[in-house]
Formats: C-alpha cells, structure tokens, sequence
C-alpha cells in the first residue's frame, strides 16, 4: 500500500484482490480515523457490496472476465487473494463500525459507458482488446505485487484513448470528492486502486481541486 497525505485529505493507493492490502487499508483508516472515507468505485458497485458482500452471512460467487480471472492468477504469486477487493470491503466495514460515512467517487456505470464510448475509437478498441490477450497468456514479470498491477494495468492502457479515458475518469474522482471535503473537515480519507494513485493525487494536487464542480466532457449527453 502506498499513502499520501494531502491538504485535508489523505489518498490510500492499495493493491486491488490482495487479502493484506485490506488488512494494511483497515489499519490505517483505524489509525487515522477520518471523518469520511470515498472510494473511487462507483455507486452501483457500492450498492452491490453492500447487499451481498458487507455484514456477513453466504457470499455469493463472483463471476469473473477471462482478463479479471487472469489479473488474479498473476496477482497470486505475491499473496492471498480474495474477490471482491477486500481493500474496499474492509474499508467499507471500518466506516460502518466507525459510524463514519461512506461515498463512491468513481462515475455511474451508465456514465462511465459514455466515457469509454467518448474516449477510445474502434480501432484502439481492437488494439486494446489485443493487448488485453496478450498479458493473458502472458502475465507480466514482476518482483513485487505494487509492479505487477502497475505494469498490467500499463500494458493494457497504453493507447492515446485509453489513457484519455483514465484521465477522465480520475477527474470526475476529484470532483466527486470536492464536496466532501469541505463537509467532512478537517479531513477525509480517499482509497484508490494502486494502478490509480500517481494520477489520483497528481490531480488532487491541482489549484482549485478541493472545489471542483462536475463539468460534462464532450459528446457527453446532458442529462
């Protein structure tokens, strides 16, 4: 897990599917006690945790994408894994036992389809699909589980789109997370995928973030 603290908030980049990550994000968040914390999912996948995963009882089985399913094999190497992210569930768990809130950051799946669908043409779309088979059959070599996501994430995101894509989408984070910081003061707690964390808090270190409004990317229907 990798952390950085902010003006008024503190960004935990943890390793997505690794059991100890949860564990890392579950002590940090007892160590510092926010008085939020957001996580950069979105609200459909934050409802979903919440009636299936969150307060115990069966855990249904998770269906997995063959690069998901492969991303977890690799990640294997480096630990114990566990689907969903157990560094959100636990961060989902802490808060609720904390009574501390809890807000998704990440766009709507209906609004990060129009991102995606804005962002990456038919051609890189192949291009990625590609590179997606490509680390499937070959999963990168890395010493650490920290390089391993990063260097997977890359391989597969290298297109002009796809990082236009993820620029995007870490905007709408940050504009997401500018109202809580100014209710939840003095600070709040933001945790991210690690492949995300360099990006996150490039643009959480930008003038003017802590009050950002949502602005519509073009293309983008309004709504």
């Amino acid at each position: 897990m990798i952390e950085r603290a902010l003006d008024g908030l503190t960004v935990l980049g943890a390793v997505r599917g690794l059991v100890a990550e949860g564990e890392r994000v579950r002590g940090r968040l007892e160590a510092l006690h926010p008085q939020a914390v957001g996580i950069a999912i979105s609200s459909d996948e934050l409802q979903g945790l919440r009636d299936y995963f969150v307060g115990g009882g069966a855990e249904p089985v998770v269906p997995l994408a063959t690069t998901e399913a492969a991303e977890v094999r690799g990640l294997a190497r480096y630990g114990d894994v566990s689907v969903p992210n157990p560094s959100v569930l636990e961060a989902i768990r802490w808060s609720d036992a904390a009574g501390v809130p809890v807000e998704p950051l990440d766009p709507s799946d209906e609004r990060y389809a129009s991102l995606f669908a804005n962002s990456i043409g038919y051609f890189e779309l192949v291009r990625r699909t590609l590179r997606e088979r490509r680390v499937v059959k070959r999963a990168p070599e890395a010493t650490t589980a920290d390089e391993f996501v990063r260097t997977w994430s890359d391989t597969i995101e290298h297109g002009a789109g796809s990082r236009r894509l993820r620029q995007r989408r870490d905007a709408a984070v940050v504009e997401a997370a500018a109202p809580m910081r100014q209710r939840y003061r003095p600070f709040v707690v933001v945790v991210v995928d690690r492949e995300r964390f360099e990006g996150l808090v490039s643009r959480f270190e930008e003038p003017g973030a802590a009050v950002r409004t949502r602005t519509e990317e073009p293309g983008e229907a309004s709504r």
